[in-house]
């Protein structure tokens, strides 16, 4: 099984307090160690464990792939320390974004072949974690929300996004991504599957509320099937 049901501290919001590449899963403290030892053992990867803005709303404030961490302006020093450290232990590039609106992991949908990017975001700010990323990206809203990394969770194989993404969404996201989107929820009936999930190439955990269907859904989606 490439795909478990936890939760942190009883919290089944998953993805707000975790990113994850293919080499490295970013934490928030709060994260319990058994939460820390499922996710080392299906990801595949080393779990390292912060903080943001002094919160452990990782995957609300960053944004990541295998190249390259994007951060808010609002970080301190000794998280940025922190994440000098990711960058030299994985080889990663980081760039701090100075930008009104500071929820990189809510405003970016990535994998190592492409972003998308809302429209929150302006070119120049665009440019710049496009670099970071080392992709190209396009800006999209997904079921015309703009927070599209909140309404989607992408690998390098599959991604899953808001049940009521439209058509041309999907298409401009495979196009982007590379990789096939279905649509799908997690934890019994939420479309903010990115808030729901921390997933990479190689295994996913959700909230312990998401159902047998929606597993499935999941799965299949990232391409675990």
């Amino acid at each position: 099984m490439r795909i478990a049901q936890i939760n942190f501290h009883g919290d089944h919001n998953l993805g707000l307090f975790g990113k994850s590449s293919d080499d490295v899963c970013i934490a928030g403290n709060l994260v319990p160690e058994k939460g820390v030892q499922r996710i080392e053992s299906l990801l595949k990867v080393n779990v390292v464990k912060t903080s943001i803005a002094n919160t452990d709303l990782i995957g609300i404030f960053c944004c990541m792939n295998s190249n390259g961490l994007v951060l808010p302006n609002i970080v301190n020093e000794r998280e940025i320390a922190r994440m000098k450290g990711i960058k030299k232990d994985f080889g990663m590039n980081v760039a701090v974004v100075d930008a009104k609106f500071t929820a990189m992991g809510n405003l970016i949908l990535c994998n190592d072949k492409g972003a998308v990017f809302s429209r929150m975001i302006s070119k120049k700010e665009k440019k710049k974690i496009e670099d970071c990323l080392g992709v190209g990206g396009e800006y999209s809203s997904l079921a015309g929300i703009s927070t599209v990394g909140s309404c989607g969770v992408a690998t390098n194989k599959g991604c899953l996004v808001h049940r009521d993404a439209s058509e041309g969404e999907i298409k401009l996201v495979e196009n982007t991504l590379k990789v096939p989107v279905d649509i799908g929820t997690a934890n019994f009936g939420s479309p903010f599957v990115g808030s729901c999930v921390i997933a990479n190439s190689n295994g996913s955990v959700v909230g312990e509320s998401t159902t047998g269907p929606e597993i499935t859904r999941i799965m299949e989606a990232l391409g675990f099937l």
